[in-house]
């Protein structure tokens, strides 16, 4: 990698981690069970699918970082060591792994134009975005709320109707810098 693109990888690392960062400064639902609905979620999927699984997972990894040396940067203000004893410390240690597998996808779907390369967008945030950062996030609540596995899934579909039209977002998202910025590698991967 050449000195000007890992530049261009550290800024885009940075400015992520600072984009989901703003996104914890609109404030959280609180659930009774001790996991806060948030916008943050669509930040690891735009992460994932605009920076491809490495440098994605980087970005959600160095937010994470900086939330545990205690800087508020979760929605409502949250922050330190703390927030990784909470309920849902599951979901949040998910971030880095759910943003790298929207990345994968994105990088295995086929795609070239901004409709399909959004449709991408929507599957690639379904199964990183939900799938994977929900199967972390239930064996924290499983772990750390001592729920059972049963309960812990009930308890996530709350979550649900929001992640998906938060794909719904990702989705236009990537449509609109697809048209406005036609080199964009989506997924770490150049358009042919």
């Amino acid at each position: 990698m050449s000195d000007s693109n890992s530049s261009r990888s550290l800024v885009l690392v940075a400015l992520f981690a600072a984009l989901l960062a703003v996104f914890g400064l609109i404030p959280k639902i609180d659930l009774p069970f001790g996991v806060p609905i948030t916008i943050q979620t669509l930040g690891v999927m735009l992460a994932g699918c605009l920076l491809g699984p490495w440098r994605a997972f980087l970005a959600m990894a160095l937010f994470l970082l900086a939330v545990a040396f205690g800087l508020p940067l979760l929605s409502g203000g949250r922050g330190g060591l703390a927030v990784f004893a909470a309920p849902s410390a599951g979901f949040l240690l998910g971030w880095p792994l759910g943003a790298a597998v929207s990345g994968a996808v994105m990088a295995l779907l086929p795609g070239r134009t901004p409709l399909s390369l959004a449709i991408k967008a929507f599957a690639a945030s379904v199964v990183g975005g939900i799938g994977v950062v929900y199967a972390s996030g239930i064996v924290g609540l499983m772990t750390l709320a001592h729920l059972s596995a049963g309960q812990a899934t009930v308890a996530s579909l709350a979550f649900v109707p929001g992640d998906l039209v938060k794909c719904i977002v990702s989705a236009l998202v990537v449509h609109t810098v697809a048209r406005g910025l036609p080199d964009w590698s989506f997924g770490g991967r150049r358009r042919a």
